[in-house]
């Protein structure tokens, strides 16, 4: 039972477009508090390379005891990311490393690496720098934003992600044999899949 709903919920998270990925409010202006707020909510839960690593680093985070520790690691270089990307920094290679990030975040628990979880907090603050990058994008697109729809926006994408980080980690602590493996199987799988889309991408403009 247990996992035919984690199916179901991997076919309606991979069943969400680009768009909705990209634009929690539909593409509408972020011009308020509660703007930025939904939409900093809204970013993680729609966009499922970030959902499926929040989801690992929750699980890895329990795993090595580190259930609070290593999501706000994350957090703290994912904000920063954010913060860079909105005052016009660009950083390099943003979606490889988000790859990157699903790739090892998926290995590391299908692999059941026991010492790579020990280094959760450094590695999971490492890669949270790009994802923040990507949030960033979000606030960098926009023709004008106040400070509170970036303090709002802040606010969103640091409590739904701890949130879903530290739930994950309880429902570890209910269930037991192979989920853990199985877990990291399928974010490693969207990582594999993302790599595929980016190389296909990459020989169609070749060819053209």
């Amino acid at each position: 039972m247990r996992y035919g709903t984690l199916f179901g919920m991997l076919v309606v998270t991979l069943s969400a477009t680009p768009a909705l990925a990209h634009h929690p409010l539909a593409g509408e202006a972020m011009t308020t508090f509660g703007h930025g707020l939904l939409s900093g909510i809204g970013h993680p839960l729609l966009g499922f390379d970030h959902l499926f690593f929040i989801v690992a680093m929750g699980v890895t985070a329990s795993l090595s005891r580190k259930e609070f520790s290593a999501p706000i690691g994350y957090l703290a270089a994912m904000l920063a990311g954010v913060g860079l990307t909105a005052s016009g920094v660009v950083l390099p290679l943003v979606e490889p490393f988000i790859i990157l990030s699903l790739l090892v975040g998926g290995i590391v628990l299908a692999l059941g690496i026991e010492k790579a979880m020990r280094y959760a907090v450094v590695y999971f603050a490492f890669f949270g720098l790009a994802h923040g990058a990507a949030f960033g994008d979000s606030i960098a697109a926009q023709e004008s934003f106040s400070v509170s729809v970036l303090i709002g926006y802040l606010i969103g994408l640091f409590a739904i992600q701890f949130a879903i980080a530290v739930a994950a980690g309880r429902v570890l602590s209910w269930v037991q044999g192979q989920m853990p493996r199985l877990v990291g199987a399928a974010v490693a799988g969207v990582g594999i899949f993302l790599a595929l889309e980016a190389l296909e991408g990459a020989v169609f403009d070749l060819l053209v």
